[in-house]
């Protein structure tokens, strides 16, 4: 039984006693207990593949900054990986693929993967995260949408363009359909198994689907999204698909609870595009950069734009490592005050 029950109620559509609150990657990055944990490691990935310090690191920020909800510590491309391509995560540079996917049969080496076997550190850091919450907050497993890991694939690293992926679309659509089922296949299996292993909420990022143009949006992403939110039947689900601001009447259909939104949107503007669906976000996470009366008044003006109910309150992205802690804190503090005045 949670103790804090806000955040599910709140993905639901129910009506809460005021607005949840959590922070995309809020599991480390900010906070100087994770660096002094990181700093005795070999890197990124032995703290994620290491199930009993994945969810130390997870429940940190809900000791630190009283957030109403866990996130487990780990990866989009663990997914990638899994499924046989390999990754490394450079320091100060991001993800590295040595290998990518150029070919039918770089597409067929790729298996889908089988959750336990391939992905059971992560299962088993959600287990341990589950029982050392002991119900204190919902625990959030997420996964990469199929574009953006696709995106990935192909391109071997971040990119501003991902020309190379994009072209695939293009130049081999069928090829770029049969990799993203597989995919979609892996990633579904795999977040079925994190509910099992105790998500109560589960959130797919597409973090590159702006980069797309609306009718490839359509085709080569949301369609694999709504199989994926479709096999999530006992949960609710977010998407938050960073850019596609296009997409918001499509994402009414979708069988999912909860969309994010970037800070580029307004929710005033989606709320009737998406019926009763629960928004989520979306304070700019530069705004954190200012003084604390500055980052006080900028979470009320969100508040005041999203209204009372069927909110979840989170940036509009991930919070940038160089965010002071004090700050964040009194995002998190405004957001309790205020919401729980805006219903009085």
């Amino acid at each position: 039984m949670l103790k804090n029950d806000l955040l599910l109620r709140a993905a639901r559509g129910e009506e809460t006693e005021r607005t949840p609150v959590w922070l995309m990657r809020q599991a480390g990055r900010i906070l100087p207990q994770y660096r002094a944990l990181r700093g005795r490691l070999s890197g990124f990935k032995e703290l994620v593949e290491t199930p009993e310090l994945a969810a130390e690191v997870t429940i940190q920020p809900v000791d630190a900054l009283d957030v109403d909800a866990a996130i487990i510590f780990s990866d989009i491309l663990v997914v990638p990986e899994a499924m046989g391509l390999t990754y490394e995560m450079v320091e100060a540079k991001g993800p590295l693929f040595p290998e990518t996917i150029k070919t039918a049969a770089d597409v067929a080496r790729m298996r889908i993967a089988d959750p336990e076997e391939h992905l059971g550190y992560v299962l088993e850091a959600l287990r341990v995260t589950k029982r050392a919450l002991n119900g204190r907050v919902p625990l959030i497993g997420f996964a990469g949408a199929p574009w953006t890991i696709l995106a990935y694939m192909v391109e071997g690293h971040g990119s501003k363009t991902f020309s190379k992926a994009r072209g695939m679309l293009y130049q081999n659509p069928e090829l770029a359909h049969e990799l993203l089922r597989k995919i979609t296949a892996t990633t579904i299996a795999y977040l079925q198994a994190q509910v099992t292993a105790g998500a109560n909420l589960i959130q797919v990022f597409d973090s590159w689907a702006g980069i797309l143009p609306p009718a490839h949006y359509q085709e080569f992403s949301q369609r694999y999204i709504a199989e994926i939110c479709a096999a999530l039947p006992n949960v609710p689900v977010t998407v938050f698909a960073k850019g596609a601001f296009w997409a918001m009447e499509d994402f009414a259909a979708l069988p999912c609870r909860t969309i994010g939104l970037d800070w580029n949107q307004d929710p005033r503007t989606v709320r009737p595009l998406v019926g009763d669906k629960t928004l989520q976000g979306n304070l700019d996470p530069c705004a954190l950069y200012g003084t604390p009366a500055q980052v006080q008044a900028a979470t009320k003006a969100m508040l005041d734009r999203f209204g009372p109910q069927r909110h979840i309150a989170n940036l509009g992205h991930g919070v940038y490592p160089d965010t002071d802690p004090d700050n964040v804190k009194v995002f998190i503090e405004t957001v309790k005050e205020y919401s729980t005045r805006m219903r009085g």
